[in-house]
């Protein structure tokens, strides 16, 4: 699993006239299954996804990300493995 960390780069007005497009990329990643979690940081300064998959898969799909290709935002990409789950999230351990 990974945790993808984006970092606006850019003013929010910027920021904002790329969210429609940003939005339609998260819902399809979303019904893909690849993406569990996505929100903004607070304060809003980026957001945060929580994602699984292959590393190179993984960071093929946020190089298309419109705020990534857009230069809107920069990412970190950060791999983890869940060792301890709440109960009815046993399905994130790998």
């Amino acid at each position: 699993m990974f945790i993808v960390s984006l970092r606006y780069i850019v003013d929010l007005p910027t920021v904002d006239a790329h969210m429609e497009a940003h939005v339609a990329w998260l819902k399809d990643a979303l019904a893909d299954g690849w993406m569990l979690v996505a929100g903004r940081k607070v304060p809003r300064e980026g957001g945060i996804l929580i994602v699984r998959g292959e590393k190179a898969d993984i960071e093929a799909k946020v190089a298309s990300d419109p705020f990534v290709t857009s230069g809107v935002a920069e990412v970190t990409i950060t791999e983890f493995n869940p060792s301890f789950v709440a109960p009815g999230l046993e399905f994130l351990k790998t």
